[in-house]
């Protein structure tokens, strides 16, 4: 099997990146050090793949490109090598962006575990019933009494 990014799942967009960190978007968040993940649903992107990424290395964070991009390198290898964790309804197509927020450099290991969490995160707010009942029966109120 062959585990290739291509250049559909990543996220180009400058309309849908705007979207994802606009203040009055719907969008959904989790860290897990160290890197923090936002993503949103997306259901008008044109591309066919169910998520699309994008990896930001602040410059505050890492002041020189070499670092960057060794941890740029590392954020993409663990998702390339977790993403088929993510299990989707069909049709969901989701955009998500990896944010790192540690100020070094970071072991492959501990970026690797954090992504398995966030994808972890990803999933279970995505699959989660939105129908549960926030408001106990009154059956329930009865039998305390």
């Amino acid at each position: 099997m062959i585990n290739r990014l291509y250049k559909k799942e990543k996220l180009c967009s400058a309309v849908a990146i705007e979207q994802l960190f606009s203040r009055d978007s719907l969008a959904d968040g989790a860290l897990a050090y160290p890197l923090r993940a936002v993503w949103r649903f997306n259901p008008r992107r044109s591309s066919d793949a169910p998520l699309c990424f994008l990896v930001s290395i602040p410059k505050k964070r890492l002041r020189h490109a070499v670092d960057r991009v060794t941890m740029r390198r590392r954020v993409r290898e663990a998702y390339r090598l977790n993403r088929h964790g993510v299990v989707l309804p069909d049709g969901a197509r989701i955009d998500i962006a990896f944010i790192y927020v540690a100020s070094g450099l970071k072991s492959y290991r501990s970026v690797e575990s954090a992504m398995r969490r966030l994808l972890e995160a990803v999933a279970a707010s995505i699959n989660a019933p939105d129908d549960t009942p926030l408001i106990t029966s009154p059956d329930n109120e009865n039998s305390r009494d």
